[in-house]
């Protein structure tokens, strides 16, 4: 597989903006504070990552209906932070504002989820890292990610997540020593997916997602550089309902429409 090219590193840029599809679960304290002016960027041109399972590419101006008709559902609106009503100015001004310029200041890379043969074809979701720009040699980022109905069940986003983890903790990708997962309680489709990820739920914070204004409770999980890359803790059965089969539903915050 081969990872991004040009890559260059600079300091001091503006944070994007705050509209993200599929953005990490928004939290109050998540402000930047005076040394995030020693963080250092690496930016990169937009690239295609793509197995025999998946095809992830940053989305373009014409897939602002489809985003706008999928954010409009009920299940992404309830365990994401999109824009609740979402309009077709909601998705335009993700994909001609707030992608380019998380990709060009390196503060985060979003893909839309497409099948391997039909690279052109609908979009059928959204996975994203936002970077932690805390001042400090080892890099941590922020998975997210939400999927159309039509593909969940099939393992789509398991296959979409992974092959991005394996890209950000690459040294020829972002070299990253730790990735966070973060969901609003109750949403185990996005759980599971992480779970099959590898990450490690650490547990559930009070108030620690802000939706639309309103504190929510949230799940955080991680997953080191060196963790293995499968499930290390068994599945919460009678807690989740036994919902085992369910993959990303509705996400949870990473790329935010």
């Amino acid at each position: 597989m081969t990872w991004a090219s040009g890559i260059t590193a600079e300091h001091g840029e503006d944070h994007p903006g705050a509209r993200r599809a599929g953005a990490p679960v928004a939290r109050a304290d998540r402000a930047l504070s005076a040394p995030d002016a020693e963080w250092h960027a690496v930016r990169m041109e937009p690239f295609v990552l793509s197995n025999e399972h998946v095809h992830l590419a940053m989305p373009t101006a014409a897939d602002v209906d489809r985003i706008t008709e999928l954010c409009q559902g009920a299940e992404i609106a309830a365990w994401t932070t999109v824009p609740s009503p979402y309009t077709r100015a909601d998705a335009a001004a993700f994909i001609e504002e707030v992608v380019p310029e998380s990709w060009r200041t390196g503060r985060g890379n979003t893909w839309a989820v497409r099948r391997p043969d039909a690279p052109e074809g609908p979009v059928l979701g959204m996975v994203g890292l936002a970077m932690d720009t805390s001042p400090t040699p080892e890099k941590s980022a922020e998975i997210g990610y939400w999927l159309a109905p039509e593909a969940r069940g099939e393992g789509l986003m398991t296959e979409a997540g992974r092959i991005v983890t394996d890209w950000a903790f690459d040294d020829e990708g972002l070299g990253l020593a730790r990735m966070v997962w973060t969901a609003f309680t109750g949403n185990w489709a996005s759980r599971r997916v992480a779970w099959r990820l590898g990450f490690r739920v650490e547990g559930t914070v009070r108030g620690f997602g802000v939706q639309r204004g309103v504190r929510r409770d949230a799940w955080i999980g991680t997953l080191l550089a060196g963790d293995p890359r499968e499930p290390v803790e068994p599945w919460p059965s009678a807690e989740a309902g036994d919902r085992v089969g369910a993959d990303a539903g509705a996400g949870e915050p990473a790329p935010r429409a």
